[in-house]
């Protein structure tokens, strides 16, 4: 039986020359490729592929993070091949757990001993999700957390501190984030989703008050009692912007604030 695959990267090269190298292999069919970890959850719940060539770093929701979602989600996994420039330590780990890694610049025979592996695993069973979450919790811990965010205004690039964001929402597909301070500005997130900002974001720091707002929590500025007993947040940003809170999260406000 032919092993469906997925490929998953954020460089398009990286997509085409691995999609390109696996055509020489036999019995494999690339069903999907996506860009960024949001396309790699949705392909994989889409197609329940066998195999998905799944890239580390990625903007926004990386490949760990990937593992992370799908495991809280409670989707069967794959048999996932990391592609990876991590170091040394980072490949021991995937080889003492089992699970196969292709360092970039692909190599042909590489990628075939790849999908052989992943042939072997799924005909015995192979690598259970225990051990794949297990490694991805060890790695996620060496990983710092990202303390910059990049925004795009007036055609620059800023980078921003995390803690200097005071919110962010989406309209029309487009994420726009409010910094605070005397330089208080407005940008452009590249992200395609708040989701996706969220899981580059300190989850201690930010909070999903609605379904188009994240906020800084400690940019709160005033919890306006509204109508129904519902509230809105006063931020403090130069315009002193009120968000408001969805009735799904009221509750969480009130276990923020004591409410």
């Amino acid at each position: 039986m032919p092993l469906s695959a997925v490929i998953v990267d954020d460089e398009q090269l990286a997509r085409d020359e691995l999609a390109f190298l696996l055509k020489s292999v036999d019995d494999v069919n690339v069903v999907a490729q996506g860009k960024n970890g949001v396309d790699a959850i949705n392909l994989i719940r889409e197609f329940n592929p066998d195999l998905v060539f799944l890239d580390v770093q990625m903007p926004g929701l990386d490949g760990f993070g990937v593992i992370k979602k799908l495991l809280d989600k409670k989707i069967p996994l794959p048999k996932i091949v990391f592609a990876t420039a991590f170091d040394q330590y980072a490949v021991k780990a995937f080889e003492v757990n089992a699970v196969d890694y292709l360092l970039k610049p692909f190599d042909k025979k590489r990628v075939a001993q790849s999908v052989q592996k992943a042939r072997a695993k799924i005909e015995t069973s192979g690598t259970s999700s225990e051990k794949l979450e297990t490694l991805v919790r060890m790695l996620e811990s060496q990983k710092p957390q990202a303390s910059k965010v990049l925004l795009k205004s007036a055609g620059r690039l800023f980078l921003i501190s995390q803690k200097d964001i005071c919110y962010a929402s989406i309209e029309d597909g487009v994420i726009s984030v409010m910094t605070t301070g005397p330089n208080g500005m407005e940008g452009q997130s590249n992200c395609r989703t708040l989701e996706e900002l969220l899981d580059s974001l300190d989850p201690n720091l930010f909070w999903r008050a609605h379904r188009s707002y994240l906020v800084n929590i400690n940019r709160i500025k005033e919890v306006v009692p509204w109508f129904k007993s519902s509230y809105q947040l006063r931020m403090d940003d130069k315009k002193q912007t009120e968000i408001p809170v969805s009735r799904a999260q009221t509750k969480r406000l009130r276990e923020l604030f004591g409410l």
